[in-house]
């Protein structure tokens, strides 16, 4: 098992006043997830989808 870590980021149409998601995708091809989070809120829960959605 891998222990990589998310890189987070936003999309560059995202400038709303921080109302915003953000999404790891680095981890689509070795977990087959992705991660998505608040932004405003970085520490709090993920929400985790698979990569085929």
């Amino acid at each position: 098992m891998t222990t990589e870590t998310p890189r987070w980021h936003k999309s560059s149409y995202s400038d709303n006043g921080g109302a915003c998601v953000e999404v790891a995708t680095n981890l689509a091809p070795t977990h087959g997830t992705v991660p998505i989070r608040d932004s405003k809120n970085p520490t709090g829960p993920t929400l985790t989808i698979p990569a085929t959605a």
